[in-house]
């Protein structure tokens, strides 16, 4: 009997856990203003306006509006997003989707239909592109033959 007691403890011990997996839901008809942060995935049918950052993946459906900022691994968006992005993998903008901002992603997906204004930076690595890009030799000046005659 004392066996059992100890199974279920461990069961309830266990569903207490945070779950990387889940899936966040900000329904149509939802105002979120504010940080969001998660763990998991998350869907916005609903307006958020301010930061939100996932270690998953964020969608904006169709009838989501996100203003503020975006940070996550992976992105998929169809509806209207006004932000700054960042997403460490895939971005995929769909055809209905419109962006206003600066995206910085390591691959961009953009489907025709998409609208998309603002600037993008695609790097895979951005604690490296300053050892990557190598620094431009400084030439010496040259004269041109007026500088030598103004100086004689």
């Amino acid at each position: 009997m004392v066996s059992n007691k100890k199974k279920n403890d461990k069961k309830m011990v266990k569903n207490n856990e945070t779950d990387c997996t889940s899936i966040n839901l900000i329904g149509a008809g939802t105002t979120i203003k504010g940080e969001v942060n998660s763990s998991g995935d998350v869907r916005i049918d609903g307006t958020l306006v301010g930061p939100i950052t996932s270690k998953g993946k964020i969608i904006v459906g169709e009838t989501g509006v996100v203003e503020g900022e975006v940070y996550c691994q992976n992105a998929d968006f169809f509806g209207k997003v006004d932000a700054k992005v960042e997403v460490e993998e895939l971005l995929s903008l769909k055809s209905t989707s419109k962006l206003s901002g600066e995206i910085s992603a390591d691959k961009l997906s953009i489907e025709p239909g998409a609208m998309f204004t603002g600037t993008c930076t695609m790097e895979k690595d951005k604690a490296s592109k300053q050892s990557v890009r190598p620094k431009e030799e400084q030439k010496p000046e040259q004269k041109t033959d007026k500088e030598e005659i103004k100086q004689s």
